[in-house]
């Protein structure tokens, strides 16, 4: 019973820990120290419009999935044959689960966004790139709010 029970908690940490690292990449959200401090606003107008995917950082470096994937990858190795063939299976097993864990984290933790392009009215051009979790379009007017090089879009 507990064989079947470790891989979905496995799998289920990786997964829990992927979805919480995007909403920072979203022009909705404000880090706790953003809040109740005076930002710069600017407008300008969205002059070209991609989209794009941000890869995220595991908090965990990547040992989430790595890890999670080796076990579950060994437990179904450890399935197969017997004897030294059972330990064959489940050292590839670990080893082919690990690479598996690691690309599906990373799947994880891709966030699609906006690469906008941005004329802002005092005529210089920036882009800024931030989650996809709101409709712009080219020619549209925004708002560019935040200060140094941390800056968000929104509607105007």
């Amino acid at each position: 019973m507990k064989t079947s029970i470790l891989p979905v908690l496995a799998l289920s940490v990786v997964v829990l820990g992927g979805c919480t690292a995007t909403n920072q990449y979203s022009g909705n959200v404000y880090s706790g120290n953003q809040a109740q401090t005076a930002q710069n606003v600017q407008f300008g107008t969205i002059t070209a419009l991609r989209r794009v995917q941000i890869q995220g950082e595991s908090s965990a470096g990547g040992i989430l999935g790595t890890g999670g994937g080796a076990v579950i990858g060994g437990l179904l190795g450890n399935q197969v044959g017997g004897g030294s063939g059972r330990t064959i299976a489940t050292a590839a097993g670990a080893i082919g689960g690990a690479v598996a864990g690691n690309q599906i984290e990373k799947g994880v933790n891709r966030t699609d966004a906006w690469e906008m392009e941005i004329r802002k009215d005092s005529g210089q051009t920036v882009v800024v790139v931030q989650k996809a979790d709101q409709a712009f379009q080219v020619g549209q007017r925004v708002r560019l709010i935040g200060s140094g090089s941390r800056q968000s879009v929104a509607p105007y």
